[in-house]
This record gives C-alpha cells, sequence and structure tokens, in this order.
C-alpha cells in the first residue's frame, strides 16, 4: 500500500494540496510573507495526530459499547525559536462529552490508541515527546 500527495505551487507561497482525491490549499501565514489562504504544513500534523487518535478512540469505544455524545481531541504544541522550527512537545487533551461515561474504558481506548494503533503517533513518538490527558464533560 503507496500513500501519495501531491502538492503544486499556486502563488506567493501558498501551495495546492491533491490527496486521495480531495484538494486543498497549504499556505504560510500573513507575518511570513503569506496570504493565509490555509493552514501551516506543520500545523497539518497536529490534525493529522487529532483526527487519527480520534478516529481510533471512537471505534474502539463503539466496539466496548460505550455512547459517546461527543468527542473533541485538542492538540498543541511547544516550538523552538531557532530554524529549523521544531516541536519540541505535544499534548493531546480528550475531551468526552456524555453521561455516565466510565472512565476506565475511556483510558484503556485512549491508551491503546497511542500505544497501538495511531500510525500518526508513532512517527511522531521518536521525534518529539507526546503527552495526553482526559477531560469528561457530563
Amino acid at each position: 500500500m503507496t500513500a501519495t500527495s501531491t502538492v503544486s505551487w499556486d502563488s506567493g507561497l501558498a501551495f495546492q494540496a491533491e490527496q486521495d482525491g480531495h484538494r486543498f490549499m497549504l499556505d504560510a501565514s500573513a507575518e511570513a510573507d503569506g496570504r493565509n489562504l490555509g493552514p501551516r504544513p506543520k500545523a497539518l500534523l497536529l490534525s493529522a495526530l487529532g483526527a487519527c487518535t480520534g478516529i481510533d478512540v471512537v471505534s474502539i469505544l463503539e466496539k466496548m459499547r460505550v455512547k459517546l455524545d461527543g468527542l473533541q481531541v485538542q492538540v498543541s504544541a511547544e516550538m523552538r525559536e531557532e530554524h529549523p522550527r521544531i516541536y519540541t512537545g505535544i499534548h493531546v487533551r480528550y475531551v468526552f462529552r456524555g453521561r455516565d461515561l466510565p472512565m476506565d474504558k475511556l483510558e484503556r481506548a485512549v491508551q491503546l490508541s497511542e500505544d497501538t494503533y495511531c500510525g500518526v503517533s508513532a512517527m511522531l513518538r521518536p521525534a518529539v515527546p507526546i503527552t495526553s490527558e482526559i477531560v469528561v464533560e457530563g
């Protein structure tokens, strides 16, 4: 199996990406001489991590017969000042919504995603520490 993505220069610092039949723009911020036509490439890593682990967690909890009213995965990262401006730490905050959610099952689903299933996490973890927390909103 091979994954592909093609990015084509649009104008300025903007690129159009095509992946799996979807098209979207990536650009630099206005402060970095871009036009803010889309998300920053490095920040997409955070979105990819959040979606990857979120998909895992929802799927695992469905198999455990846990009914959620909602899940929000908030991913934040600290970045160093010198170039290359890499992330020095990533924090994943799982915000579950629902009534009487079993904490042991939420913790198990998160742990399985982080340690076994999430490929994005597995690729990032050797390069940057990743921490997480679970929040339940009733």
